[in-house]
């Protein structure tokens, strides 16, 4: 049993104000396997202290210095990737492909920075203005347990971009991890004050950070009804505030797909961490014409996706955080059938020879509407609906109804077809065949999905302010 007991504030590892403890769990097999001491809002006010006391000074540290900061950074972080993948995978047990990614870009994420970094002007001449791109101030960031040292490296090395201390407050589901990732970020050598983590309750420390006069910045990764809280809470005091919310993508599949290739892509990208996030094409929509063929399809391809421990490399579908994610999915299980929707693959309970763990089986529904709630509702978990259409302005019609808006995936061989639906989807980021990431790109979502964009230039601006002086 492990005890989590220390903050980072200041450059310093300090025992928390708050009192409160909240239990950790291996989701794999249910068992408690340590404790974190929490944060109250006394301990956000010593961070948010620290980080306006290093502010003067980082904020007018050269272009040089910070990328040497993001550098070292980045060799800090990258020397623990075991230890990193291992925490990961007892704390959230993420399958071996995801673990693998997160560990090694928890790293990257700095020299992706470094490079945005490297090209930007923040003083340029434009008309007979002299424009300045300076630090908003104090940057609070919010992250949660679905990738948790990803969201805290990619904020953390935005921030060092742009000469802005930050506090972090990540999920309190996640502290074994955070502490992981706090002594390599703490091996960086960062200014005190600089960076600071305080483990804590949302409606806690998450709040005091959302409603605290020293911050001018929140940037927030979860649930679209918490982004609503924070945005509320920020416009007290007219925060700048970059939200990265929830979604329900469209996994668009075109009549001249070759399914072959594309069934399994799709299934990767509506099952990506086990389902729990928020860029998962959940909803699949396939041509009518093709549909009896196309179900058959990813029936046969579900078998291999297996759902398990993630310590199984053959696992691709880990369990769910938590006993209360568990059941939230199964209620969509049953609410999928309720509704009139047919099960085409997996139900309720854990699937086969999983006696304990978190586990869900694999969810595909057919005969979906999308006005069902299993086709509007994010249920962060691993639970499709095939939806079909008539033609492409349909299938269009269809992607674009919902609330969200932060990513979509279209399958097509021909390109110029593909890249024509993708101009007429209402999302942040379309994926056409299964395209790499690029780390330069901006991520974020149109409608409830989010507001503002990360990564590369315009996620560095978020986190700037612009001044024009004219003589």
């Amino acid at each position: 049993m492990r005890i989590i007991d220390r903050i980072y504030i200041g450059g310093q590892f300090v025992p928390p104000q708050g009192e409160e403890q909240a239990p950790l769990f291996n989701p794999a097999t249910e068992e408690q396997i340590g404790t974190v001491h929490l944060g109250n809002a006394g301990d956000v006010d010593r961070a948010v202290a620290a980080a306006k006391n290093a502010l003067p000074v980082f904020a007018r540290t050269s272009k040089a210095e910070r990328m040497a900061m993001l550098e070292r950074l980045n060799a800090a972080v990258s020397a623990r990737g075991d230890d990193l993948a291992a925490v990961m995978r007892e704390e959230y047990g993420a399958p071996a492909a995801f673990v693998d990614y997160s560990s090694k870009r928890a790293g990257s994420v700095f020299l992706d920075m470094a490079r945005t970094l490297e090209g930007y002007a923040f003083r340029r001449r434009i008309g007979t203005a002299d424009v300045e791109m300076l630090p908003s101030g104090v940057v609070a960031a919010i992250t949660p347990w679905n990738s948790n040292y990803g969201f805290i490296c990619a904020k953390l090395a935005t921030a060092v971009a742009a000469g802005a201390p930050i506090v972090i407050k990540p999920s309190e589901m996640s502290a074994l991890q955070t502490q992981i990732i706090a002594e390599c970020l703490h091996e960086a050598g960062l200014p005190p004050g600089v960076l600071n983590i305080v483990n804590g309750y949302g409606d806690v420390v998450g709040a005091a950070l959302s409603t605290h006069r020293d911050v001018a910045k929140i940037t927030f990764t979860g649930s679209t009804a918490t982004g609503r809280a924070i945005l509320r809470a920020a416009a007290a005091t007219l925060k700048r505030v970059t939200l990265e919310l929830g979604g329900k993508s469209p996994n668009i599949i075109l009549d001249d797909a070759d399914l072959d290739r594309v069934i399994p892509q799709v299934l990767a990208m509506g099952f990506i961490n086990s389902g729990q996030a928020c860029i998962a094409g959940t909803r699949i929509l396939a041509p009518q014409s093709r549909l009896e063929e196309i179900e058959a399809r990813l029936v046969a391809a579900l078998a291999a996706f297996k759902a398990g421990d993630g310590a199984d490399p053959a696992v691709r579908i880990g369990p769910m955080v938590s006993r209360r994610q568990w059941e939230r999915v199964q209620s969509y299980i049953r609410l999928g059938q309720q509704e009139g929707a047919r099960l085409l693959a997996g139900g309720e309970g854990r699937p086969e020879g999983l006696e304990r763990g978190w586990f869900v089986r694999p969810t595909i529904f057919a005969d979906v509407r999308n006005d069902m709630r299993i086709a509007r509702e994010e249920i962060f978990g691993p639970v499709l609906g095939l939806i079909g259409y008539r033609d492409e302005a349909h299938a269009i019609e269809i992607a674009n109804d919902t609330d969200y808006g932060l990513s979509a995936y279209v399958f097509a061989t021909d390109i110029g077809r593909a890249k024509a639906v993708a101009e007429r989807i209402e999302a942040g980021r379309v994926v056409i065949n299964a395209a790499p990431h690029e780390p330069q790109a901006p991520f974020g979502g149109f409608k409830q999905s989010g507001i503002g964009r990360e990564f590369g230039v315009f996620g560095l601006e978020a986190f700037l302010e612009s001044r024009a002086v004219l003589a």
